[in-house]
């Protein structure tokens, strides 16, 4: 590490967000598998996109098909994910794209950690709040069944703990509320901060 020297650019974030007329941050989704965040992420980029907001999205499965496929499940190895996960949402940050990133992150310790690593003001997090039975009932990828019958180990949920954010910026409870409400509130939210240039 003694010999890493960071490069200057000529180019940086405050050119780049001047350049695409709007901030840029990380908007990171977090609940319990099932709960919904893809839907919503996957919704909330859509609008913002119409809008011509610069946007990117990141995605647990879609993230450990390529970058992570090296990693298991195991508690170091899920920490490492998430710290590849914030290293790459940051570099998209400084690109100055709007992030979507929609991940289990089970954690206060994950989240703060992931949040060290952004920065505290580019970190957006909305609670995916859906109850486990809810999930579990919904089960779109089966991976509950597979749970309570042992075939997963360290499942979310299940044999592994998921703790709920204490003071998310915003909060949706998907088995209470339609998703386009949801998500209106979502990139009212967003909106205001991107402080979009006419």
């Amino acid at each position: 590490m003694n010999n890493i020297v960071p490069h200057t650019f000529n180019v940086g974030r405050k050119d780049r967000n001047n350049l695409k007329r709007h901030k840029s941050f990380v908007v990171w989704f977090t609940g319990l598998s099932g709960s919904g965040k893809s839907t919503l992420a996957n919704m909330v980029e859509k609008e913002l996109f119409e809008r011509e907001i610069h946007t990117f999205s990141l995605d647990g499965d879609n993230i450990r098909g390529g970058l992570n496929n090296n990693l298991g499940f195991s508690r170091k190895d899920r920490e490492e994910n998430l710290r590849r996960i914030a290293e790459v949402a940051k570099l998209f940050v400084d690109s100055g794209s709007l992030v979507i990133a929609s991940f289990i992150s089970p954690l206060n310790a994950d989240r703060d950690f992931i949040k060290n690593i952004i920065g505290d003001e580019d970190f957006v997090e909305v609670f995916v709040n859906t109850p486990l039975e809810v999930c579990e009932n919904r089960d779109v990828k089966g991976l509950y069944k597979k749970a309570r019958a042992g075939e997963i180990k360290n499942f979310t949920g299940i044999d592994a703990p998921y703790e709920a954010p204490e003071f998310p910026d915003i909060e949706v409870k998907t088995d209470l509320e339609k998703a386009e409400v949801s998500v209106s509130r979502i990139v009212e939210y967003v909106l205001e901060k991107l402080e979009i240039k006419k």
